[in-house]
């Protein structure tokens, strides 16, 4: 049995490093997205759909690693909104196809996405090698949860 002195403390725990500091982010976005009336998670598929303007429901959920069931009442809330618009692909019925609209582009002109880069308080060197570092941890972690199922 570890004593005290050998157990980990909660701050040497990675997960918990990474698990603080998005919700540090979420608090520090808040009154940003707040201004713009969406929630963190529509505002990152705004910005799935910035970079690949028409993409299917199932694309989009990967690239946010969302599930369908998660992100169809993000779609519907942000179409009710006027930022996109959903339809049916004709070559295949069975997929949903996801756009922006006008209003839905007009977004990137705020400039939210870098609002918060200086806010971090990290040169821009180590802002891309603390963002490449923890792909790295998550999209290992995925491929261990793979090689487990």
């Amino acid at each position: 049995m570890l004593d005290d002195t050998e157990a980990p403390k909660l701050a040497d725990f990675l997960c918990f490093a990474i698990y603080s500091a998005n919700l540090a982010y979420g608090k520090a976005y808040k009154p940003l997205l707040d201004s713009l009336g969406v929630t963190y998670t529509q505002w990152i598929t705004i910005v799935a759909l910035w970079e690949e303007g028409d993409q299917t429901v199932s694309g989009l959920g990967e690239k946010l690693f969302l599930e369908s069931n998660t992100l169809t009442p993000i779609l519907k809330k942000l179409e009710a909104m006027g930022y996109l618009t959903r339809r049916r692909d004709p070559a295949d019925e069975r997929q949903v196809r996801v756009s922006l609209t006008e209003e839905g582009r007009r977004l990137r002109e705020r400039g939210l996405q870098r609002t918060l880069v200086k806010a971090t308080g990290l040169a821009a060197d180590e802002f891309a090698k603390v963002q490449k570092s923890v792909v790295k941890i998550r999209d290992n972690l995925v491929r261990h949860n793979e090689g487990s199922a």
